[in-house]
């Protein structure tokens, strides 16, 4: 690649063969204009050339951008280097790109990923750069991005708090706009770098500018969130056990669904698509064969006292072939996220309040959600002596280090707490008969 003040020539693979583009600086923009193909009697020479030939009309002001879609040379109006049937190929909008980068990730990458990747195109980036052409996006306007949703995510919080929320519609019944954190706009250029590698890669851009720390905003990682003792998990369990047996509430697998999300570390989509033919309760294994990552397919060794629960559940489900889900809705469909956080977990957290104050121990922590219970998981594992190498097989994880940095904190527990742990997961039965009958939950 030849560089020249403001401008230099790219040299590329077309379809139709090789040829030749110029990149340089003009009107305060970067500009791409293709010249034309080696059969068409270009060179590397006379790309050069060319270059030097437009950079001399952009600094005399007299240099025009050449109509899109048109057979025209670079300087454009300039006979010395119109060529017939030389290409000019526009560079396409962040819109056009992006929309097809998200297109062809269907069925190349997990469902949740692309689902991921849709929720930051449609409601972050593609408002912002709806008409932006990919050469045109640069550090500076990366910046802006990241201030733009900084300013939003401020409005969204006051509003809030001023008992005004904002939201995604005009009905009030709307769901209210809600402040990202700083991690969740990092995650979306995360996106934006991403779409424009490949726009890298395609030639479209020179230089990739959501790359790098500095484009990010520094985010303090909150300390995971996981039950902290035998206390708080024995309680859980018994407010959903509780629930089960509360003739006001239909579902009757919360128990073993808790237990499955506490004793083998699940994902949310892992759980909700488990079937019978996963769970080996001969072997006491359970194999997860569906997860958004190669590593996330594994084997997890069923502790005690998830496989006595999985095998009472077995033995009063209406749905037990092979191919059954373990955990389907009412209708025997699959569950998803929400309503595993929404309609599983989220009423149990009051009940097993209640229950731990009776027992004279502090309350759960804050922002108790399915996904936090991995960590409850690893807590266990790690309690038991299990390796490090071992826990990160087991949960899923593909990083040494970022099990180990996740779950140090967990290492540091007395020899009580650790003691109580392992007679917890190693008992066959778990639920407090007296507990359930002296509390009434909802």
């Amino acid at each position: 690649m030849s560089r020249s003040r403001n401008g230099h020539v790219v040299e590329r693979e077309w379809k139709s063969g090789r040829g030749y583009a110029l990149r340089f600086l003009a009107n305060g923009r970067r500009q791409y204009v293709t010249l034309g193909l080696e059969r068409d009697g270009w060179d590397r020479a006379r790309a050069e050339d060319e270059l030097l030939n437009v950079l001399a009309d952009v600094r005399r002001g007299i240099w025009i951008p050449p109509a899109r879609g048109t057979a025209t040379s670079a300087a454009h109006g300039s006979d010395r280097s119109a060529e017939p049937g030389a290409e000019v190929a526009a560079v396409p909008t962040f819109h056009e790109f992006a929309t097809d980068w998200l297109a062809r990730r269907e069925g190349e990458v997990a469902p949740r990923t692309v689902e991921y990747e849709r929720w930051a195109l449609t409601h972050h980036l593609l408002p912002h750069f709806p008409h932006t052409r990919l050469d045109a996006i640069d550090i500076a306007a990366v910046d802006d991005y990241r201030r733009a949703k900084v300013a939003e995510s401020d409005r969204r919080r006051t509003a809030i708090e001023a008992g005004r929320p904002l939201r995604a519609g005009p009905d009030r019944t709307a769901p209210i706009q809600r402040p990202l954190s700083p991690a969740s706009i990092n995650k979306t250029i995360d996106v934006l770098q991403a779409i424009l590698a490949l726009a890298l890669e395609y030639r479209h851009i020179a230089e990739n500018p959501a790359t790098g720390r500095r484009r990010r905003l520094k985010a303090i990682m909150p300390r995971p969130v996981h039950l902290d003792g035998a206390d708080q998990i024995q309680a859980l369990l018994d407010a959903a056990a509780a629930l089960n047996q509360d003739p006001r509430y239909r579902m009757r697998d919360r128990h073993a669904i808790i237990a499955t999300l506490l004793f083998a570390g699940l994902r949310a989509h892992e759980l909700c698509q488990l079937l019978w033919r996963d769970i080996d309760l001969t072997n006491g294994r359970l194999h997860v064969g569906r997860s958004k990552t190669q590593a996330g397919l594994r084997e997890i060794d069923l502790l005690p006292i998830l496989r006595g629960t999985l095998a009472e559940h077995r033995a009063v489900s209406d749905h037990t072939d092979p191919n059954d889900l373990a955990f389907p809705t009412g209708t025997g469909g699959p569950r998803e996220k929400d309503n595993l956080r929404n309609r599983v977990l989220e009423p149990l957290l009051a009940p097993t309040d209640q229950l731990l104050a009776a027992r004279g121990h502090p309350p759960l922590p804050r922002g108790v959600r399915p996904h936090k219970l991995r960590h409850t998981f690893a807590s266990i594992l790690v309690a038991c002596g299990t390796d490090p190498a071992s826990v990160m097989t087991q949960l899923g994880h593909n990083d040494p280090h970022f099990t180990l940095r996740t779950y140090t904190h967990m290492m540091r527990r007395r020899p009580a707490e650790r003691d109580g742990l392992k007679a917890l997961v190693y008992r066959e039965a778990l639920i407090e008969g007296a507990s359930l009958h002296a509390l009434h939950v909802r």
